[in-house]
Formats: C-alpha cells, structure tokens, sequence
C-alpha cells in the first residue's frame, strides 16, 4: 500500500503488483462534481487494489462520500451520504467491454496511465442521482412577489406580441 495518493496511476502496472491505495482526496479537487455541490469542503475516502482476474486488470474496493447537493424541489441542502463498490475492469477497447461478465464495469483506457481523482470522480458522478430531493415531502420553491416588477406599458406590448398569450387568455376564461 502507498502512504500518499498518487496524482496518475497505471491500473495495468499496479494490478500486476497488486497495489492498493488508501487515503483521501478533497472534494475540491474534483472540478466537475464540484459545480454540482452546495459545499465542496469535505473528503472522498478511498480504499482501491489492483490485481488481475485472468487476463483481465482489475480494480476493486470502496469510495465512500457526504455530498451536500440542492434539492431540485426546495432549493434547500440535501446531504447524500454514498458508499460505492467499485468493481472495474480495464480495457482498450468498446468490443473488450462488451466481452465482459456482469461481475465488472469498463474501465476504457486511452493511456496508459489515468488521474486518480477522475476516476473516482466519474464513479461519483455516476451514482448520483439526476434530480436531488429530499427523501420527505419538502416545500416547493417559489420566488417571492417582491421581486416582481410592476406590469408597464412596454411589459404590455411584449405580452401581447408574445404567441403564447391568446393561450394564457383562453384559459383564463376556463375559470
């Protein structure tokens, strides 16, 4: 095992020593997981070997995060604790992954060598889900009136210019 977490690793060449990596990495090194977060203070606890299934490369272990991510209905902080497995494969080529059991996921590479953080990066973004929410009922989001500017004439034009309007006109004679 290594004490300090590699910036690049070779998956190939580490699962031929059977390597292991432990440790943690700032969730501010993660530049894309990182716009999707309310908070981005806080670690990825990582704990990876390497070693070889046949032919195969391999990659098992564990990443385990607290994400603070907004609620797509309250716009309030959902905390997303994630513990993943992670079982991957390493391969060259899309035919490779498609050969593959269903015990592994496609690990493609195009290098030799690939970023520690992104790779656990894209296991993150791969678990989340697309539309955060709160596991309760939560309180729609509404803006409030006071930032509502009044109607004026030139706000009148653009209504009535706008296509959609006869529809708004039509459904409020339903009422």
């Amino acid at each position: 095992m290594l004490d300090r977490l590699p910036q690049q690793i070779d998956p190939v060449a580490f699962a031929e020593k059977q390597r292991a990596l432990q440790g943690q990495i700032p969730l501010t090194k993660l530049s894309r997981l990182a716009g999707l977060l309310l908070d981005n203070n806080g670690q990825v606890g990582i704990d990876l070997s390497f070693s070889k299934d046949g032919r195969l490369a391999v990659v098992r272990g564990h990443i385990k995060a607290d994400l603070v991510l907004e609620c797509r209905t309250c716009l309030e902080a959902l905390h997303l604790p994630l513990e993943l497995e992670v079982n991957l494969a390493v391969v060259q080529s899309l035919e490779q992954a498609e050969r593959l059991s269903g015990e592994y996921e496609p690990l493609m590479l195009e290098d030799e060598k690939i970023l520690l953080h992104e790779l656990v990066e894209d296991e993150l973004l791969l678990a989340m889900p697309d539309f955060p929410r709160h596991d309760f009922e939560c309180t729609p989001f509404k803006q409030s009136t006071d930032s509502v500017e009044p109607t004026t004439k030139t706000s009148q034009q653009s209504q009535s210019n706008n296509p959609f309007s006869v529809l708004a006109k039509l459904k409020n004679i339903g009422d």
